[in-house]
């Protein structure tokens, strides 16, 4: 029972956040001394609320999750657990998280928190994921909270380095996606999932994945540029975004689409956990 109701908080994405969410905390800290246990009691808030937009997800997506293949074993579909129980779950989570992050850091970071939950649970998990190929786009908006937690939780405020996190996670998120997005086709096909590769076909998700890509890069080095990080983090993501630029150019020669795109989806899953260290140990004191 205990492993049910741990699967249906989708662990594996609450973990991917919480990598994020770290870098995002030490560069607010940008110098000054870790609080350790401000560190952990945030941590412990985003994944609870994270865990909570995930029951949530499944308990909205049951129906379709039946349909495909890589979803049709969750907990929800077969039944092992209760919808009304999931619901009740779920708002445990949610309300355990808000009440830590609320006692540890402040009024901005429980707002940007419950922004993001919102977003993920009503407006793309309820509204915008089966019916439109925007609902990516809507996604990443959620995808990017984590970082701007950790971030906020030190520096209260919403300035230049949070909106620059935003923009990197955000972007970010939409070559990922779509990288899974081909990598799945038949599945979101069957389940009619209104994304890019479905509705526009791959080509032209090719070219949306490399501009998203190129994006990526150009906003991750502003970092550097407006002063949060050091030349170390410049040298590395300039390497490694130029990296995934190459990649993602190569795709218009692969003879073989779904293995192209699972290295696309390696590829950024390793970028993102090098920028959030990145992050980390490059952040520079304000002058």
């Amino acid at each position: 029972m205990i492993k049910n109701f741990y699967s249906l908080t989708k662990p594996g994405i609450v973990y991917g956040n919480l990598v994020t969410a770290i870098g995002g905390f030490f560069l607010g800290s940008r110098g000054v001394v870790i609080n350790y246990f401000t560190l952990l009691a945030t941590l412990l808030g985003i994944a609870l609320i994270i865990a909570c937009g995930c029951v949530f997800n499944n308990y909205i997506d049951r129906d379709i999750d039946g349909l495909m293949k890589r979803t049709q074993n969750r907990v929800l579909v077969k039944e092992l657990i209760s919808g009304k129980t999931a619901i009740i779950y779920a708002v445990i989570l949610g309300a355990l998280g808000l009440i830590l992050l609320l006692w540890q850091t402040n009024l901005l970071t429980v707002s940007v928190a419950l922004v993001g939950l919102f977003v993920y649970v009503v407006l793309y998990s309820l509204l915008f994921k089966r019916n439109s190929i925007h609902g990516t786009i809507i996604g990443s908006i959620s995808g990017a909270v984590p970082v701007l937690v950790g971030y906020c939780a030190v520096t209260n405020q919403f300035d230049i380095g949070a909106t620059l996190l935003f923009l990197i996670l955000a972007i970010w998120q939409m070559p990922h996606s779509y990288a899974i997005g081909i990598c799945l086709l038949d599945d979101y096909s069957i389940a009619k999932i209104q994304i890019l590769p479905v509705k526009k076909g791959i080509y032209y998700t090719k070219v949306s994945m490399l501009f998203y890509v190129i994006m990526f890069l150009i906003v991750a080095l502003m970092l550097t540029l407006f002063g949060y990080t050091g030349i170390s983090y410049l040298i590395v993501m300039g390497l490694v975004g130029f990296i995934w630029v190459a990649l993602c150019a190569s795709g218009f020669r692969a003879s073989n689409n779904k293995t192209w795109a699972r290295k696309m989806f390696i590829c950024s899953i390793l970028i993102i956990v090098i920028f959030s260290v990145m992050i980390a140990v490059s952040a520079r004191a304000p002058i």
